[in-house]
C-alpha cells in the first residue's frame, strides 16, 4: 500500500521500486538553452537509490529538465522525471513520495510540485515534512 497523496495528479511511473542496482543520466538545460546530458558518477548511482529525493537536488534550480534510469545489465534508458517549463509531465512515485517541502520550496517553487494546498491536505508544517505523503503529528 502507498503513502501517496497525489491531489494534483501527476502522471507516475514505479520503475525505481523494482530494481536494486542501475545507473542514472540527467539531461539539463544551459543559462544559454541548450541542453546537456551528463551521465551520474558511478560513487553516487547507488546513494542516489537508496535516498531518492537526492536525485531532484544535484543542480540549480531550474537547470534539472530529465532524470533517467539504466538498470544494471540493461542498455536502454527508463525516465523517471520529465519537466517542459513548469509543468511536471512525469514522475516516479518512489521520488514524489520522498520529496520534502524544503527541497520543493529550494528548487521547484516555479513548477507545479509548489502547491500550498498540498502541503495542508498532507500536514506539513516545517520544511522537513514530507510534501506528497502524510506526516505523522507529533506529539508534545
Amino acid at each position: 500500500m502507498s503513502n501517496l497523496v497525489n491531489t494534483p495528479n501527476f502522471n507516475t511511473v514505479d520503475i525505481l521500486n523494482d530494481y536494486s542496482k542501475g545507473k542514472f543520466r540527467f539531461i539539463t538545460k544551459t543559462r544559454s538553452g541548450f541542453y546537456t546530458i551528463t551521465d551520474a558518477r558511478e560513487s553516487d548511482n547507488s546513494r542516489l537509490l537508496n535516498n531518492k529525493e537526492s536525485i531532484l537536488t544535484g543542480y540549480k534550480k531550474g537547470v534539472l529538465q530529465t532524470v533517467e534510469f539504466c538498470p544494471d545489465g540493461g542498455d536502454y534508458y527508463l525516465t523517471v522525471f520529465a519537466r517542459v517549463g513548469k509543468k511536471i509531465k512525469l514522475i516516479d512515485r518512489s521520488i514524489l513520495e520522498n520529496l520534502t517541502v524544503g527541497t520543493i520550496n529550494a528548487y521547484y517553487t516555479n513548477t507545479e510540485l509548489y502547491n500550498m494546498n498540498q502541503y495542508k491536505l498532507v500536514g506539513a508544517r516545517t520544511w522537513a515534512d514530507f510534501a506528497y505523503q502524510l506526516n505523522e503529528p507529533q506529539l508534545a
